[in-house]
C-alpha cells in the first residue's frame, strides 16, 4: 500500500532560527491509520503538522530539505488552499480558527465556499452540529463559548468537509475528561465512517489511548526517536526519558516491580492481562504508606450561598457554598459550562453575584474594586490570548509590577526569577508572537506569579504543557503554596493534576455544588464522575481488577507514594 503521507529525509529551519526544528524526518503514514504524535514542548510536533497542511512553507517561512508528499501532492506546491481540500486541521488555539459570526456560520464556511446548495448546506450543518453536540449553540457567537465548546465547533468545522486526512493539534487541551473521551470516540467513529487518516498531537497520552491507535510517534529535538505500536512502546522507558507522562496504571505496575511485556497488551487497562502483576500490585498496596495533610488554618476565601445569572440567560450558579483555607491547594472541577470560570470571575469582581456573599479573610469583598481585588487575588485565565497585551515576554511578565511603580531593577530581578521557574528564561528576549500556545500559557502564569498574590486562581494551568513543564510549573506552585502560604484554587480538567497536587476536589455540575471531598474519593465514585462529566482514574480499574477491595485507598496511597518520591 502506498503511504498517504510520506516524509523522506525531511528537515525544516524557521527563517528566524539558526538551528533546524525538524531534522531528517523519515515517516510513512498509510491510509486509514490513526497516529499519535507525542513528545516534549518544542520538539517539533506542531511544526510537523504545519508541514502536512502547507502552513509551512506558505505561511511560516524557512528552509526545507528532503521530500514530503501528502495525498500524492507536494504541500509547498499545492499551497494552503489546495491542501485544505485534502487535509482538515483542528488547531490547539481555537480562537485563531473561527471565521463566522455565529457557530452555524462557522460550520457552514467550507461548504458555502464550495457553492453547496442551501438545502444541502443546512442539512450538513445540522448533521455535524448534532455529531459534535453543539446543536443548541448554533446561534451563539464563537467568542461566547467555553474552551470545550470552542473545541467542538472547530472539530465540526473540519469534519463538515470531505477531507482525506484529519490533523488534531492538542484536541483535548481544554476539554473535560468525559468530553475528551467523547472526542476521541468521535474521531474513531468518523475515521471508520469516512475512511480517513487521523494524526493526533497530544500530551494526554492515556486519554487518547481510550480508543486504539495504530502507532505512537515520539519526537525529541526535531527527530523521531520512536515509531512503535502502543503495546510495544509502553513496555519501554522511552516516554519517561522524553518527559511524556505514561498511563497511571502502567506507572503503578512499575512501582510494584512489574516488568510489563507487549504480549499482555498494556495499551488498555480494561483489557490488559493483569494476571502476572496482580500479586505484586496487592503486595505493594499492603506496604505503601498513606499520608494525609489536613489543613486547619483560618478561612482565606469563603463562598456563601452564591448564585448568578447573566441578564439574558438561565442561572449559571445556584446556591454554591464552600471555604478555602489559608495555604490550601484545591481543585475546582466539572464539565465544560458547569460554571467554574463564572465563579472565578465573581471572585475577581468582573461580575457581581445575584445572591450570596464572597468573603476574603472574613470580610465581604463586594465593596472592593477589580483593581483592589487584583492586588490580593491573582487570576490566570484559560486562554493566554485574553491576558497578553505586550509584544515582548519581559514586558508582559513585568507589566503588573511596572504599573504599580516597582523600581525597574526589582522588576527585572523578579521577572527573570519567575521566567526561569516557568521554563521561559532562554526565551526572555523573544516576542510573544513567536511562542507556541503552551509557551504563551506559561507567560500568562509568570505575569501573575511575579505579583506574589495572597490567593491564586488558575484556569487550566497545565493545558497544552508537556509533562516536564507541567511538573516544573506545578512543583513551583506547590512550593509557593507551602513556603509563602499562598492559597491556590485550580480549575482543571486534568484528573492527574487534581490527584497529584491537591487535597480537595470541589465538584460543580449545572451550577450546583455536587461534592467537596478528596480527589481519590471523587475519582472512584461512578455516580459523581458521571454527574460531573469527570472520568474515573485508571488506578481505580487497576485496583478492582487486581482484587484490591479498597480502590479509593489504593489511589490515595499511589498519590502519597508519588509525592514522597518528589519530596
Amino acid at each position: 500500500m502506498k503511504p498517504i503521507i510520506e516524509f523522506k529525509k525531511y528537515s525544516f529551519r524557521y527563517r528566524s532560527q539558526t538551528e533546524p526544528t525538524l531534522r531528517d524526518i523519515d515517516l510513512a503514514i498509510y491510509p486509514g491509520e490513526k497516529i499519535l504524535i507525542a513528545g516534549p514542548s518544542g520538539c517539533g510536533k506542531s511544526t510537523l503538522v504545519h508541514c502536512i497542511n502547507a502552513l509551512i512553507p506558505c505561511s511560516f517561512h524557512g528552509e526545507t530539505s528532503g521530500t514530503l508528499t501528502v495525498c500524492g501532492e507536494d504541500p509547498a506546491r499545492a499551497g494552503v488552499f489546495g491542501m485544505s481540500r485534502q487535509v482538515g486541521t483542528v488547531l490547539q488555539d481555537t480562537d485563531g480558527q473561527f471565521i463566522g459570526l455565529t457557530v452555524a456560520e462557522d460550520l457552514a464556511f467550507a461548504p458555502e465556499n464550495d457553492a453547496v446548495p442551501q438545502a444541502e448546506l443546512r442539512r450538513r450543518v445540522a448533521e455535524i452540529a448534532d455529531v459534535v453536540s453543539v446543536s443548541k449553540l448554533l446561534s451563539h457567537a464563537p467568542g461566547e463559548l467555553s474552551g470545550g465548546q470552542k473545541q467542538r465547533v472547530s472539530l465540526g468545522g473540519v469534519m463538515v468537509d470531505d477531507v482525506r486526512v484529519l490533523l488534531f493539534d492538542e484536541p483535548l487541551a481544554n476539554l473535560d475528561p468525559a468530553t475528551g473521551k467523547k472526542t476521541i470516540a468521535l474521531i474513531d467513529t468518523v475515521m471508520r465512517q469516512r475512511d480517513v487518516t487521523a494524526i493526533i498531537v497530544e500530551h494526554r497520552l492515556e486519554d487518547v489511548l481510550y480508543r486504539d491507535v495504530d502507532r505512537i510517534v515520539v519526537m525529541s529535538e526535531g527527530r523521531i526517536v520512536a515509531d512503535m505500536r502502543p503495546d510495544e512502546l509502553l513496555c519501554t522507558d522511552i516516554l519517561e526519558q522524553q518527559g511524556v507522562r505514561e498511563p497511571l496504571y502502567v506507572t503503578a505496575i512499575r512501582y510494584a516491580g512489574g516488568a510489563i511485556v507487549p504480549e499482555d497488551h498494556p495499551a488498555h487497562v480494561e483489557t490488559m492481562n493483569l494476571a502476572p502483576y496482580a500479586a505484586s500490585v496487592r503486595e505493594w498496596f499492603r506496604k505503601a504508606p498513606r499520608r494525609q495533610r489536613k489543613n486547619e488554618n483560618p478561612p482565606a476565601l469563603e463562598i456563601r450561598h452564591v448564585s448568578f445569572s447573566y441578564p439574558s440567560g438561565e442561572p449559571v450558579l445556584r446556591d454554591v457554598s464552600f471555604v478555602l483555607r489559608k495555604s490550601e491547594m484545591a481543585a475546582l472541577v466539572g464539565r465544560n459550562g458547569a460554571g467554574k470560570s463564572t465563579l472565578s470571575s465573581l471572585i475577581c469582581g468582573f461580575h457581581a453575584p445575584s445572591e450570596g456573599q464572597i468573603l476574603l479573610n472574613g470580610e465581604d469583598i463586594a465593596p472592593l474594586s477589580i483593581k483592589e481585588r487584583g492586588e490580593r487575588i491573582g487570576l490566570v485565565m484559560q486562554s493566554p490570548n485574553q491576558m497578553i497585551s505586550k509584544p515582548m515576554i519581559m514586558e508582559e511578565a513585568g507589566l503588573g509590577l511596572a504599573v504599580r511603580g516597582v523600581p525597574e531593577e526589582e522588576v527585572k530581578r523578579r521577572v527573570l526569577e519567575t521566567l526561569r521557574i516557568c521554563g521561559l528564561y532562554e526565551m526572555r528576549s523573544w516576542p510573544v508572537s513567536a511562542l507556541s500556545f503552551g509557551q504563551k500559557k506559561r507567560v500568562s502564569i509568570a505575569a501573575i506569579l511575579v505579583m506574589n498574590p495572597e490567593i491564586l486562581i488558575l484556569d487550566e494551568p497545565t493545558a497544552g504543557q508537556d509533562y516536564a513543564h507541567y511538573t516544573e510549573i506545578m512543583e513551583f506552585l506547590r512550593r509557593i503554596n507551602r513556603e509563602l502560604g499562598i492559597t491556590i484554587l485550580m480549575i482543571t480538567h486534568d484528573m492527574h493534576l487534581m490527584l497529584e497536587y491537591t487535597d480537595r476536589a470541589i465538584v460543580i455540575s449545572e451550577g450546583r455544588l455536587v461534592t467537596d471531598d478528596t480527589p481519590a474519593h471523587v475519582l472512584t465514585d461512578a455516580a459523581i464522575t458521571a454527574q460531573a462529566d469527570l472520568k474515573e482514574t485508571s488506578l481505580y480499574e487497576l485496583a478492582l481488577r487486581c482484587g484490591i477491595p479498597e480502590p479509593s485507598e489504593f489511589v490515595e496511597r499511589f498519590i502519597a507514594y508519588e509525592r514522597e518520591k518528589k519530596g
